[in-house]
């Protein structure tokens, strides 16, 4: 009988056994943050290319949540990509579909929402997001701009300048922006499971954990006479 060789994994191995791993210690650093948050949503808000979507995606596993990108739910709502509703329909149509469908999302519990850059700009859409905890992906206007250059997707960005344009959206959000429960400073030097750390890091900073109440006989109540 010939003895059986241990297994060892190959090359086209390597990367689902790495990735499998990696969501497994995403999992374990969401634990204690899924606990207070309670079934709340996470609301990613930021500007465009600040990597909402990637960062969304690992954040979901790292909480057991689902994930949803509001940005493809409104293309499948109107039946045409985003480019083609700013130039047939205009902003205005656009901002008005991004609200019914964040009213929409709102409604559900354990989702990771990655929003579009200017779902911030309409007063309505704050007391949706107002339903869960709001994480702002501060990046840098150079950083989004080396990600967006050349991007014909972008119609916000189809100008002479666009990291001018970039940096003039920006200041116009900015204290908008400011306004989440938490905010996270990201770089091009970040790794997506970086970046979901630091919000798993913030938001335990921002979500009070519930008061323990005393247990009988461990305070004693004096009264004056």
């Amino acid at each position: 009988m010939t003895e059986q060789q241990p297994m060892t994994p190959t090359d086209g191995d390597r990367p689902s056994l790495s990735a499998h791993l990696s969501q497994l210690a995403l999992q374990q650093m969401g634990q204690p943050v899924v606990s207070q948050l309670k079934g709340l949503s996470i609301y990613l808000i930021g500007m465009m290319g600040a990597g909402k979507s990637t960062i969304g995606q690992q954040l979901a596993i790292a909480l057991g949540y689902r994930f949803l990108d509001t940005d493809s739910l409104i293309e499948q709502a109107a039946g045409q990509p985003i480019t083609q509703i700013f130039a047939e329909s205009g902003e205005t149509a656009f901002r008005q579909l991004e609200t019914q469908v964040l009213s929409q999302v709102s409604a559900y519990k354990k989702m990771v929402i990655a929003t579009g850059g200017g779902i911030i700009l309409e007063r309505q859409n704050w007391n949706f997001l107002h339903y869960g905890v709001s994480v702002w992906l501060d990046v840098p206007v150079e950083v989004l701009y080396s990600r967006l250059k050349g991007n014909r997707n972008r119609p916000l960005l189809q100008t002479d300048d666009p990291q001018k344009t970039l940096q003039t959206i920006l200041n116009q959000r900015q204290h908008l922006y400011a306004q989440a429960d938490v905010q996270v400073p990201t770089t091009d030097l970040d790794d997506p499971t970086h970046v979901v750390v630091n919000i798993l890091d913030g938001i335990q900073a921002a979500i009070k954990p519930d008061p323990i109440p005393p247990q009988p006989g461990e305070f004693e109540i004096r009264y004056d006479t």
